[in-house]
């Protein structure tokens, strides 16, 4: 039921509404008892005589209260008042996610900030075996000190029940907001396509949802898209989402990431959180690829610079050449003498051209000219 502004459950004054969800209204409130804010949340009316519900919501809440992490959201307590079931949780100021990206895509050093926070959230959250389901950039927090709070703990999951079969798409939490399409529609877009087609979640469920969260950080833009839920939840079980609009210059390595967290097939996403964690960690000490700056025109050298030292180059080599074959054409010549006998009655006159050949063994004519001489 809706509560109005003055209303007062048990010892908290209802002093504002801060919204509406599927999951049922958020008002801030004024603890009389204790003298702070605080924030109030009413289950959906349609839920507020189940008894099965209001029992699992019950003990949902006792785990929740066990979660102690700075970046989780702390819930107080679980009352009854006028007929009303509430949590009395922690207030938390600023803006959210979905705000900001409103405005636009978010630089990938403060998209690394956030995501970080809300992996080591997932990550403390799943060691005590409890599930978001239905994380979204609306249900995280910024702070004006820079810190990231996420919202609404395993509701989603105590909403949903225990059941290990499929259960029916209009009991699915994403699904459970009323008349109000636009809500209905951007829950839709973080489901995983195992919750998309009414199965069980499991931790690698709040992997899809991160990643569909940290890709509309850094595009300014939903993962999934469409009309109407059914277009919706047909691009999620059907489609990949569009890799192109992620920044030009992003790290390699934080697109595979993504590929991985949104993987349609759960078995081929990261298989936890904190695995996750630790990759972000080592990309974001470099999450842009290194690109060789490419030469301006002001620094450039002119061509005729370049074929000058390529002339100057060649010429050099050529005196070098020459200068070491000259040194070794200029070296003395060694002479060899031996005797040559005249047989009785031959002589050797200069006059026209003769030959000089040497036979091998005095017998033969020479086939191989050893050596000769042409006599004028």
């Amino acid at each position: 039921m809706a509560l109005s502004v003055g209303t007062q459950l048990g010892s908290h004054e209802i002093t504002a509404l801060l919204g509406r969800g599927g999951m049922g209204e958020v008002y801030r409130a004024r603890d009389l008892k204790l003298k702070r804010e605080v924030a109030i949340k009413i289950l959906p009316e349609e839920f507020a005589l189940d008894a099965d519900r209001i029992s699992r919501f019950q003990r949902e809440a006792e785990v929740l209260a066990s979660l102690n992490h700075p970046n989780i959201a702390a819930i107080y307590d679980v009352a009854d008042a006028n007929q009303t079931r509430y949590l009395v949780l922690e207030l938390v100021e600023g803006e959210t996610l979905a705000d900001r990206i409103a405005r636009g895509p978010i630089p990938a050093e403060e998209a690394f900030d956030i995501a970080r926070q809300i992996c080591e959230a997932l990550e403390a959250a799943h060691e005590k075996g409890i599930i978001h389901r239905d994380l979204k950039p609306a249900n995280v927090k910024l702070t004006s000190e820079g810190g990231v709070k996420v919202l609404d703990f395993g509701l989603a999951k105590a909403m949903s029940g225990a059941n290990t079969g499929p259960i029916a798409l209009s009991n699915s939490p994403t699904m459970l907001s009323g008349t109000m399409a636009g809500m209905i529609v951007g829950t839709a877009a973080y489901m995983s396509p195992e919750q998309a087609r009414g199965r069980e979640a499991d931790p690698r469920s709040d992997v899809f949802a991160f990643g569909c969260v940290l890709y509309e950080m850094l595009t300014g833009r939903q993962a999934f898209q469409g009309e109407d839920v059914s277009d919706v939840l047909a691009s999620v079980m059907k489609l990949d989402p569009d890799f192109g609009s992620l920044p030009a210059n992003l790290n390699p390595r934080l697109v595979d990431l993504l590929h991985r967290c949104l993987a349609r097939n759960r078995k081929q996403r990261w298989y936890s959180i904190g695995d996750v964690r630790v990759e972000l960690e080592a990309i974001r000490t470099s999450p842009f690829k290194v690109e060789e700056k490419p030469v301006s025109a002001t620094t450039a050298r002119p061509v005729w610079k370049y074929v000058a030292l390529i002339s100057l180059s060649a010429t050099l080599a050529g005196i070098f050449f020459l200068s070491n074959l000259n040194s070794k054409s200029s070296a003395p010549l060694t002479v060899t003498r031996f005797p040559l006998v005249i047989g009785e009655g031959q002589t050797f006159t200069t006059t026209g051209r003769w030959m000089l050949a040497i036979s091998p063994d005095g017998r033969r004519s020479p086939t191989s000219r050893i050596a000769k001489s042409t006599f004028a």
